[in-house]
């Protein structure tokens, strides 16, 4: 935590140094964005500077504890030790609260893509594993999941679904979960017990409303079809499916889980200008890509990103070398702890980056 906090009071020097320069004071568009770097950083070095008085008042209690052979002061540091610590753990929670990132996009809604990848019916399960881990996470934050388009796989699970997720700064803690996800476990389908390795890939977009995406409806061909699949009363029946084409680029949205033909308009609309809006964002991913080493909220759909070990309950962040072992609880939707270690890492990195302005 300290070393986090030396970095961004470094950066805060820095950015104070800049302000007193002649040619930044006189380009007014380049002052006001120091500036406002300058007045955010501000509560985080304050923080700074009470966490190391209170790190250094823990080192002296410790040192009298150790070193000191009058009873009474050493039972007296030994309180004093104990009430340091207690406020240095709330101290440490208040400033990861600080430390999490401000992106723009990250207080909207979300789109989540998951596929089944490698491993055949096993891997179209683990689609489903990872679908309702996220729909228990989502219902634990009190948001909205809406079921956009799914392919269900045939033996179980999903070969491909799409969710909508809305309610407060859905997509600044989705993020995180984009990439490939590797499984490791015996299928149900083994019959010599060998452990097997599938994967599914997840992405998450943050979901586009009308002001994000110049969409006009002349670039857009609308098709309307039977929906298929299971029985239904619309089913087969009713011209209620959507497929839209955006022509200058080709992208194909198609849309048939709503009995309502206007419903599935909709949705697919939604998807329509998010993956639109898509196109454009993947480049402020990529340029993050270059500039970070770790793969934290970069744009790098195909990196493994987490192991999810069965036989050892085990789950593994390879972005951060975080391992925790306490996959059931994990799968049940419990990983706002993983969600918060990505966020910290992502935004330690960010404060180290050297920005010119």
């Amino acid at each position: 935590m300290l070393d986090k906090l030396e970095a961004i009071y470094n950066r805060y020097l820095d950015i104070e140094q800049q302000m007193n320069q002649p040619d930044v004071m006189a380009d007014m568009k380049r002052f006001v964005k120091i500036s406002k770097d300058y007045k955010d950083l501000q509560p985080v070095v304050k923080a700074y500077h009470d966490y190391k008085n209170l790190v250094s008042n823990i080192d002296n209690a410790k040192n009298v504890i150790a070193t000191e052979k009058d009873e009474e002061f050493r039972e007296l540091a030994k309180e004093e030790l104990a009430s340091f610590l207690e406020q240095r753990d709330t101290m440490e929670e208040d400033i990861r609260l600080m430390l999490i990132p401000t992106d723009p996009q990250d207080s909207k809604n979300a789109v989540i893509e998951i596929r089944a990848g490698t491993g055949g019916d096993e891997a179209s399960i683990f689609a489903g594993d990872l679908f309702r881990m996220y729909q228990k996470y989502c219902d634990s934050k009190g948001w909205r999941m809406e079921l956009a388009s799914c392919t269900e796989g045939t033996v179980g699970g999903y070969k491909e679904i799409i969710l909508n997720v809305s309610g407060d700064s859905v997509y600044g803690l989705l993020k995180y979960e984009s990439g490939v996800h590797r499984v490791q476990r015996v299928p149900e389908t083994e019959t010599m017990g060998r452990v097997h390795t599938s994967a599914a890939s997840v992405v998450v977009l943050p979901e586009a409303d009308e002001f994000d995406v110049d969409l006009k409806q002349s670039d857009i061909r609308k098709d309307t079809y039977c929906s298929s699949g299971p029985g239904g009363q619309s089913v087969n029946t009713t011209y209620s499916a959507i497929r839209l084409t955006h022509v200058p680029t080709g992208i194909v949205v198609a849309i048939q889980d709503e009995k309502s033909q206007i419903k599935n308009l909709e949705k697919a609309m939604t998807i329509l200008r998010t993956r639109l809006y898509e196109r454009e964002y993947q480049k402020y991913l990529d340029d993050i890509s270059k500039k970070r080493k770790t793969m934290v909220s970069t744009g790098d759909r195909s990196a493994k990103v987490r192991t999810y070990n069965f036989p050892q309950s085990r789950i593994t962040d390879h972005r951060i070398n975080c391992t925790v072992y306490s996959l059931q609880t994990f799968m049940d939707g419990d990983i706002q702890d993983m969600i918060d270690a990505l966020q910290l890492a992502e935004n330690a990195e960010k404060l180290k980056e050297a920005v010119g302005y």
